[in-house]
């Protein structure tokens, strides 16, 4: 049993007058033959709603006793076993009185619809159960009857009720809403205008959300790719310093102005393998832009200011945001900076907005990290503090503080060599430890001049500077190895993470993989290897890359073995060791990505022979029936056009003669049908691409339709512009899509062909009046060997909307059926513009004449 549809009148704020829309809706499908009755609707005492429910049926209603007063609720009963069509429901989010089948209202239209009964119904945007905390600050009033959102999005159609807030208060003054003792206090409280203005726009907001929902499902549906800026996208540049947290702030908040804004945030890492920046701010900056309704990327790109805009212009951003450099201002010097390069680059196309926060100017300092990679620049200062600083040092004291005494000296030696391990780690603190006791036993150590040491204190103080030093060197060499291991480990987490996410999501894209095999570790080429047996040649499963190809894993820099016979091979540099058991995991997840793509194409391949065997099936039938028909007609007519012991008149031969014509004419018919479905499914269809005028092919297209003069109006504006397609397979779609429509239209009812520009396509209608199709049957009608409905046998073999849809995509054009406003079916045949030809504005619709 198909489930009923639901359809929504939501009110921006009571009495707008969505229970009267509702009734209107009612009175309509009535005047059209819907079996339609009330199954709950209060009128609240207001005469033009009470006028709208006579001439309905309204289902009997129980009476609930509780609490020593009875209760009027709807019989849910009475309404399963009544099985109208339509019924009427207000105010969905109610809650029943204790003693009924289901606490809320909302739960009985859904057993309803469960049923198979059509439900349409009324609720409040204050209703809805996410927005109950924002409705209480804006009126003071907090909604103890609410219904889920999930419940109001799954509806079939949502029809928003407004009205501008002037407007309701004066149908309030009037007493159209409320009796007129009660209109003065409405007026002062829940009904003044700044709190009528803010529900009006949560109720705009939220259905522009689920129009954009629509939008994105019907872009899919058919294929569309030309970009559509219909909201903000904003991408949020992220360098791992605190600043990161007040730039996702500012974007969500920029966000949150357009309807359906989206944040996201990019940290563009340098192309230095698992090593990344301040992991831990970070990670809480992901959380962060995630707690905030947006998603967070991580790329890898040398050249921070082109890969942050390549991102914007993949993801279809309209705004960058930026934090000001911390950069001092001698730094300028090196170039403008990544928020200056952005600007420059980013064209009209998007807009840059640099954010100020609490470090501007104030340096980059170390990152959080603190030396997870001490990496070229720190280690080459490392060595000249170890190395040169001890020498500028007693320089410096010799010249200038000659008499401070040997403990300080030692003092400021020992600072020296904590900075070069702070620099460059542990070796550069030994040079520098070594370096400065040979200094100081020099030049301030009594007698000076000379190694000798006269005071044996002295020795002991020059070999406890040593052995500080040295001591201080280790720890902050071995804490600046743990943070580097913590780093690492960090980073494969995450990419085990990601591992285990693309498992849990089944992803199948091999070369996906193995791209971001390639962007992790920074190398050229990744290119998964396997062979047969163990003398087999090797061969190549995927590979992407820029590299040289890797034809043996001794070839690469790189291989890590799967199993006996596959390895993942990696050419552009070499890892270091502790990189492998990550780069482990994702060749275990290259395998096992390998082996689900083989098994999807052999599912596939099974799915194709299926498909034939159920094709032959049907072709056998057809053959059976549908082309034995017409060859049994044609045959009698023969014979007894043979007959010699019967004298037949010269209108009994014309008749003879046209039945031959037409069975000839209907086999011809359906023998095309059969081979252009045998080239479909044997991809042997190569349309010729030209620019073809539809108002020349659609009247050729009609030689076939009887009597098209009557049956058929023609709506073609001589001002479309030229469409890239194959006229003789047009020719072909349009006469099979209108001979499917004249056959299904009532009599004296032409099926109206009209056609429309729009941007780069231009769109065939195709209109009937007929029964037309359910939407769960709207595809199924373009599958082989499929008539819908109860179609009789002699009326073909069901390939003509079949080969019309595959002759249409083949040309690069799309065929889908919609319904026709007031009953009724249209095909909706869609067409590239030929290229060159100007983009076409929409303006009014042409004029329709029968």
């Amino acid at each position: 049993m198909a489930r009923g549809k639901l359809r929504i009148y939501l009110g921006a704020a009571p009495g707008v007058g969505k229970t009267y829309a509702m009734l209107s809706e009612a009175h309509r499908r009535m005047e059209r033959g819907t079996d339609c009755v009330v199954g709950f609707v209060e009128h609240h005492d207001r005469p033009r709603t009470e006028v709208m429910l006579h001439g309905l049926e309204h289902l009997p209603r129980r009476r609930l006793e509780y609490r020593g007063t009875t209760f009027p609720e709807m019989d849910l009963d009475a309404a399963l076993s009544r099985r109208p069509e339509v019924v009427l429901i207000d105010e969905l989010a109610h809650t029943n009185v204790p003693g009924s089948r289901n606490t809320k209202r909302w739960q009985d239209v859904e057993e309803l619809l469960a049923a198979g009964v059509d439900v349409i119904s009324t609720v409040n945007i204050q209703h809805l159960e996410s927005l109950g905390d924002v409705v209480e600050s804006i009126t003071g009033i907090r909604q103890q009857e609410t219904v889920p959102d999930e419940v109001v999005r799954r509806a079939d159609q949502i029809e928003l009720v407004d009205m501008s807030p002037q407007a309701l208060r004066r149908r309030m003054a009037h007493g159209n809403v409320y009796k007129p003792d009660k209109v003065d206090a409405a007026l002062s409280h829940y009904f003044r205008p700044g709190n009528l203005t803010a529900l009006r726009e949560l109720a705009l907001l939220w259905v522009a959300d689920r129009v954009d929902e629509h939008l994105q499902q019907y872009r899919s549906e058919h294929r569309v790719r030309t970009i559509w800026g219909s909201r903000e996208r904003i991408v949020v540049g992220l360098t791992g310093g605190p600043e990161g947290r007040t730039l996702i702030r500012r974007a969500a908040r920029l966000a949150e102005k357009g309807a359906g804004g989206e944040v996201l945030a990019l940290y563009v890492a340098r192309s230095d393998g698992l090593a990344s920046a301040s992991p831990r701010e970070l990670a809480v900056q992901r959380t962060l832009v995630e707690d905030l309704g947006g998603t967070f990327h991580h790329v890898i790109g040398d050249d921070i200011p082109t890969a942050l805009l390549e991102f914007a212009r993949g993801v279809n951003a309209t705004q960058i945001v930026l934090g000001v450099s911390r950069r001092k201002g001698w730094q300028y010097v090196f170039g403008p900076g990544v928020g200056a390069t952005v600007a420059r680059d980013s064209g009209p196309d998007l807009d840059v907005h640099l954010i100020t926060h609490d470090a501007v100017g104030k340096g980059r300092g170390l990152p959080a990290a603190r030396g997870a990679r001490f990496g070229r620049a720190r280690t080459v200062a490392g060595w000249l503090t170890g190395s040169l600083g001890p020498v500028l040092l007693t320089l410096l004291l010799s010249a200038a503080l000659p008499d401070l005494g040997l403990a300080n000296d030692m003092l400021l030696f020992l600072t020296l060599t904590v900075a070069a391990a702070l620099l460059g780690g542990l070796m550069p603190a030994l040079a520098s430890a070594g370096t400065g006791s040979l200094l100081l036993n020099w030049y301030f150590t009594p007698p000076v001049r000379t190694f000798t040491v006269a005071d044996p204190q002295n020795i002991v103080a020059i070999a406890v500077f040593v052995g500080v030093a040295v001591s201080v060197a280790s720890v902050v060499d071995l804490a600046a190895r743990r943070t580097d291991q913590a780093a690492q480990l960090r980073a494969e987490a995450e990419m085990l993470s990601f591992l285990a996410g693309s498992v849990l999501r089944g992803e199948t894209s091999l070369e996906a993989l193995l791209e971001r095999v390639r962007e992790t570790f920074a190398v050229n080429c990744v290119a998964l290897l396997e062979r047969e047996d163990d003398t087999a040649p090797w061969t190549c499963a995927g590979a992407v890359g820029d590299g040289r190809a890797v034809g043996r894993p001794e070839d690469a820099d790189v291989d890590v073995p799967v199993g006996d016979h596959m390895a993942l091979a990696l050419s552009g540099r070499v890892l270091p060791a502790s990189d492998r058991r990550v780069l482990a995991a994702f060749a275990a997840q290259a395998a096992v990505v390998l082996d689900r793509q083989r098994l999807q194409s052999q599912a596939d391949q099974a799915r194709d022979l299926a498909e034939g065997n159920r094709i032959r099936t049907a072709l056998l039938a057809a053959v059976s029936h549908d082309l034995r028909t017409p060859l049994a007609g044609i045959k009698a007519s023969v014979t007894s056009l043979r007959s010699d012991d019967v004298a037949w008149s010269e209108e009994d031969r014309a008749e003879l003669l046209t039945s031959i014509e037409e069975g000839a004419d209907r086999l011809d018919h359906l023998v095309g049908n059969l081979l252009d479905m045998s080239r479909l499914q044997t991809g042997t269809v190569t349309p010729l691409i030209r620019e073809v005028d539809l108002d020349e092919v659609v009247p050729l297209a009609l030689g076939g339709v009887p009597e098209p003069e009557t049956t058929v109006a023609l709506n073609i504006p001589e001002t479309l512009p030229m469409v890239a397609t194959d006229k003789g397979l047009l020719e072909r779609v349009v006469a099979n899509v209108v001979e499917n429509a004249v056959e299904y239209s009532p009599r004296g009812e032409p099926v109206l062909v009209a056609a429309s520009a729009f941007a780069d396509r231009v769109e065939l209608r195709v209109v009937d009046r007929g029964p037309g199709v359910p939407d769960e049957a709207k595809d199924r009608i373009f599958s082989p060997f499929q008539r819908y409905g109860d179609a009789p046998r002699g009326n073909g073999v069901g390939l003509g909307l079949a080969v019309a849809r595959g002759f249409a995509e083949a040309t690069g054009g799309t065929l889908h059926a919609e319904n026709t406003p007031g009953g009724g079916l249209t095909m909706v045949l869609s067409l590239p513009v030929a290229p060159g030809r100007p983009p076409v504005v929409p303006g009014l619709p042409a004029t329709t004449t029968a």
